[in-house]
């Protein structure tokens, strides 16, 4: 029985009846996990079409997951699971507890028939090519979070443009693409005018900054903040016990820091918020709760995993800088 069936009398495109006919052949058993399909040549061949179309199909296929090849030997059924209609890849730079709000964002916003695959890099640029160069043409959209990695752009240009979203931080370099995006440097800037305030009781503000994790932005937001409320700071490129002082601010980025602030303050006697002050890039329930409260400057996860699974879901392209909320609580 042939797999691939084709009405030259039917007005639906030829690459969409061998999607569907391959399709049926698994819905009805005739395909299984692991069968070889007919070759593109033994299709082009039979039904007088051109090979460019029997690879639209395939390759539609391929990016759905429902079959893949291999070199030399064709093509062949992966998945059984034909109601899966597009295949999304993320490649995160770690995971923390803001990457896995905006991924069940997404998982919700999506729905049950797109299949989504996470993968991370981990600040590491051979990491990052490899994962790339393994997954192309695989998948039907491909959302990525650079991070601060130099001379990744060529990676992401083998990808097609149009099936590319670009997560969190941009650069000119990336300027093509998609993206739902975070404005670092002016987010930072305006979240501590909001709490200047609060600031100012305190003789020493301090940035713990890592240039190889933490987004430029921040840094520069940072310093165009303290320099124009003429407040004394400090940028640390790690955290140092030894550099804790009564009357310092702390704006932390990670919350390893920020535990051990806290653990380190309270082996000195000191009180948070009166001795000392904390401000914490990114909400988190932890944050919510230990202190009583610690006050933070974040963006909206959830918000960022809603309006990508919208550009995918809707086909839209641009540009979106992703909103920035500052929660004021009782560390300042």
């Amino acid at each position: 029985m042939s797999i691939v069936k084709i009405n030259q009398k039917n007005n639906k495109p030829k690459y969409r009846q061998i999607i569907e006919s391959i399709e049926d052949a698994i819905s009805h058993g005739e395909l299984k996990m692991g069968d070889q399909l007919p070759s593109l040549n033994l299709i082009k061949d039979k039904h007088s079409i051109s090979r460019d179309t029997v690879l639209s199909a395939f390759n539609e296929l391929k990016n759905r997951g429902i079959i893949d090849s291999t070199v030399g030997k064709g093509y062949y059924v992966t998945s059984e699971n034909i109601q899966v209609q597009t295949k999304v890849f993320i490649l995160f730079d770690e995971l923390n507890a803001f990457k896995e709000d905006l991924y069940n964002s997404l998982l919700k916003h999506l729905g049950d028939t797109v299949q989504v695959d996470v993968y991370f890099h981990h600040f590491n640029r051979n990491f990052f090519e490899d994962i790339i160069r393994r997954h192309l043409d695989s998948y039907t959209y491909y959302i990525i979070m650079p991070a601060n990695l130099d001379g990744i752009e060529s990676h992401i240009n083998l990808l097609k443009q149009d099936k590319v979203f670009i997560l969190d931080q941009m650069r000119p370099e990336l300027s093509k693409y998609s993206a739902v995006f975070q404005d670092f440097e002016n987010d930072v800037c305006k979240g501590l005018k909001r709490l200047q305030s609060g600031i100012k009781k305190y003789k020493n503000f301090k940035l713990i900054y890592s240039s190889k994790k933490q987004p430029l932005g921040i840094l520069k937001g940072f310093k165009n903040f303290c320099k124009s409320q003429q407040i004394r700071h400090q940028v640390l490129p790690e955290f140092n016990e030894n550099l804790i002082y009564k009357g310092d601010l702390f704006f932390v980025l990670e919350d390893k820091h920020l535990i051990l602030i806290i653990k380190k303050m309270k082996e000195k006697g000191f009180t948070l918020a009166e001795d000392y002050g904390i401000i914490s890039y990114n909400e988190s329930i932890l944050k919510e709760i230990i202190e009583g409260g610690i006050t933070t400057i974040s963006t909206d996860f959830k918000l960022m995993g809603k309006q990508l699974s919208e550009m995918i879901l809707q086909n839209k392209k641009g540009q979106i800088p992703n909103i920035n909320r500052v929660k004021i609580r009782k560390s300042l």
